[in-house]
């Protein structure tokens, strides 16, 4: 456990693993917290080196009021890994650390070497742009509980809610459980506007790295058609759907996701010579 004093804040980041292994940055979704990976922390680190930050205005990082764009959190990151310089890194972003990761391989391509996004998107369409108006009206007005039990809605797949509840109940409890801060609130509607205005369309040809885009076949927050979009611009990314899955496939289906995303990493370390 320790922190960076980097890009005007203090990021607490945490390091699992042997540093002989080769390096993976898991970069969270919206929460923006590291220990959300839940398991897939420890099945990582067993033959990785795992790099888990909490996002600025997050975690135990520095509650900023400022520099939220994907293009600062990439900054961010792009520093950890330089202080730790154990890069380049096998990136995997979640959601909105997926739109982070695509800036850190375009701005900073020496660090990646190789780029797994995971339900997210190069931009916002019709349906997405309206269901973050709906949420950001959501997180200015509610109640942490029952801002995070509205969006279970969005994130667990339909199926997975109907056989899991106690497991969508328990992810609601221990978000609603993290501790609060008088700034959170206008932290979370920062981050809302920061991925609402990201857009990295115009530049997903210039990736060269090694990429596989996942995403759950029910997505109902980044849905399947963002993904599509991705791979269809991305040279060379390749899509791996996830049956009857939602936005948290590495919650819902974790040993599939490891498995899927180890494998790449695997190939792609063997082509890079790592």
């Amino acid at each position: 456990m320790s922190t960076l004093d980097t890009q005007g804040i203090s990021l607490y980041y945490e390091t699992h693993g042997d540093p002989a292994n080769p390096p993976v940055l898991l970069i969270s979704g919206l929460g923006g917290v590291g220990a959300s990976w839940g398991t897939q922390t420890a099945r990582f680190a067993d033959h990785h080196y795992v790099i888990l930050p909490d996002q600025r205005g997050t975690g135990r990082t520095t509650r900023a009021l400022d520099g939220y764009s994907t293009q600062q959190l990439a900054a961010d990151m792009a520093s950890l890994l330089e202080h730790l310089d154990v890069g380049p890194a096998h990136v995997v972003g979640a959601s909105t650390g997926g739109a982070i990761a695509q800036y850190m391989v375009l701005e900073y391509p020496w660090l990646v070497r190789s780029l797994t996004l995971s339900s997210t998107f190069a931009r916002f369409d019709a349906y997405t742009r309206r269901e973050f108006e709906v949420r950001r009206k959501l997180a200015a007005e509610w109640d942490r509980r029952d801002l995070l039990s509205s969006y279970s809605l969005f994130l667990f797949g339909p199926r997975y809610t109907r056989d899991h509840p106690e497991a969508v109940s328990a992810w609601i409890d221990q978000a609603a459980a993290a501790p609060g801060h008088p700034e959170d609130r206008q932290i979370g509607l920062q981050r809302i506007d920061m991925i609402a205005a990201h857009d990295t369309f115009a530049r997903l040809g210039g990736i060269t790295r090694p990429t596989l885009v996942l995403c759950g076949q029910n997505n109902f927050c980044t849905p399947l058609p963002l993904s599509e979009e991705l791979v269809s611009t991305i040279p060379g990314a390749t899509l791996t759907v996830f049956e009857d899955a939602g936005e948290l496939i590495e919650l819902e289906q974790p040993e599939r996701f490891f498995a899927e995303v180890s494998a790449f990493i695997g190939r792609a370390g063997e082509r890079e010579g790592r």
